[in-house]
């Protein structure tokens, strides 16, 4: 019996019942691959410890690739894992079902973080000199100086 989710919809799947748009293009990149490569689904089956239906499955985007199998596959084919998204055109990833089911308001409460950020040395040295300190309340005490100083109320770490 296939899992529903809340509203009724297969999980992964549009309204229709049909495979995610997605789902069908990360396949599809999946087949040319093991293609170019001269390799059996057989072969790849045996490489992943899973059976070449499976295989077919994904190849056709009916059965949708979990994130550790994803990596899996890179690594047997010889890719990064974004090349199962390259040159995805934009109707196909506007199909993505958290903007096909999405609430229009959780927008609204996502905070923008710049992960470029993360990458500049006075970041990176605060954030190696706060993780040295053992003392959860002195963590907490920090935190909250840095959210004054920050004029920044959204931040609450015990609801992220």
């Amino acid at each position: 019996m296939r899992k529903k989710s809340v509203n009724g919809i297969v999980r992964g799947r549009l309204s229709d019942g049909t495979p995610n748009p997605i789902d069908l293009y990360v396949g599809s990149r999946v087949r040319m691959r093991r293609s170019l490569l001269g390799m059996s689904q057989e072969r790849l089956a045996a490489e992943l410890g899973i059976t070449f239906q499976q295989v077919q499955k994904y190849e056709r985007g009916l059965n949708r690739i979990g994130a550790s199998r994803l990596w899996d596959l890179a690594q047997v084919l010889g890719v990064n894992v974004d090349f199962f998204y390259q040159d995805i055109d934009t109707q196909t990833s506007e199909q993505s079902p958290r903007k096909i089911y999405a609430n229009p308001n959780l927008a609204e409460d996502v905070c923008e973080f710049d992960m470029e950020m993360l990458l500049r040395r006075d970041v990176a040295a605060l954030l190696r000199a706060y993780t040295k300190i053992e003392d959860p309340k002195v963590q907490r005490n920090i935190l909250d100086l840095v959210t004054a100083l920050a004029g920044d109320k959204a931040i609450d770490p015990d609801k992220n």
